[in-house]
């Protein structure tokens, strides 16, 4: 079985409608696919519409955190969408996701960035507003040559010059929502440096200790002997250890089915869910 569960569609900051999302998946030759889009699950029922046969769709989301200072994302996985509190966390960080967008755009018009909000605005169409948005703009407008040129301290990256703050969940409290909500929590990408400052082995167990089920190991963003890492300390705290491509359409180079998971972690995913059930076309 071929199992990539971190995705990204139109539904946040990716470039596949959910539909072409699936379609993709099938045609990369995935058996499992988990849409995790940012703090949202508005792309979960077209995705689910268009399964083909012998495809397996995980429902979740990729929620944002912060702790002591350090921007975090949690991916949350087979939680029961309509779960009250949990969707309203969902709802809090979204609606601010524009103001601080567009709090970033004016920074950068004040540098002299040649990038409009009417142009991110576009770009991002109806999806959840983030970051990737405005960083394309900046390759369309010819300031960078890639997304990820964007995210560094002249720019948008985390305490970059034009960067602005949002309202981000504290992990703690995403645990136990999502735990409330019948999910089941993997943090993402804990070690990609590149991103900007990570979490100490420290917090990790602490997260560990109240409830997280696993870490995202096998990632684009960590090397080899950042993986062996992240084995060894999940290891130690008796974690699951997932891999996944974080695809984002053409918004990234990763593609479908880069990194993934094992079949037996993936059954332990499922049977440790309560919320929500894969769903298998």
């Amino acid at each position: 079985m071929r199992i990539d569960l971190h995705t990204h569609s139109t539904a946040s900051d990716g470039t596949d409608t959910p539909a072409e999302l699936i379609r993709n998946a099938a045609a990369a030759g995935l058996d499992v696919v988990a849409l995790t889009d940012h703090d949202t699950v508005g792309g979960h029922r077209e995705a689910a519409s268009a399964l083909p046969a012998g495809l397996t769709l995980v429902t979740g989301a990729e929620l944002s955190c912060r702790l002591d200072g350090v921007g975090l994302h949690m991916l949350a996985y087979l939680f029961d969408p309509l779960e009250p509190r949990l969707a309203a966390e969902r709802e809090l960080v979204r609606d601010d996701r524009v103001p601080r967008a567009r709090a970033m755009v004016e920074k950068l018009r004040e540098r002299g960035v040649p990038v409009t909000w009417e142009r991110v605005c576009e770009i991002a169409g109806d999806g959840a507003m983030g970051r990737p948005h405005i960083a394309t703009a900046l390759v369309e407008a010819g300031v960078v040559d890639t997304v990820s040129e964007a995210f560094t301290a002249d720019f948008i990256g985390n305490d970059g010059r034009a960067y602005v703050d949002k309202h981000e969940l504290d992990p703690f409290d995403a645990l136990r929502l999502v735990r409330d909500a019948g999910g089941v929590t993997v943090l993402a990408h804990p070690l990609a440096a590149t991103r900007g400052p990570c979490l100490s082995e420290k917090s990790v167990a602490e997260l560990a200790e109240a409830g997280l089920d696993g870490l995202e190991a096998d990632h684009m963003d960590h090397d080899e002997a950042t993986r062996a890492r992240l084995r060894g300390l999940a290891a130690d705290l008796s974690l699951l250890v997932t891999g996944s491509s974080d695809y984002h359409g053409s918004r990234k180079t990763c593609r479908l089915g880069d990194h993934t998971t094992a079949p037996d972690v993936y059954a332990e995913i499922a049977a440790r869910a309560t919320g929500a059930s894969p769903l298998t076309g």
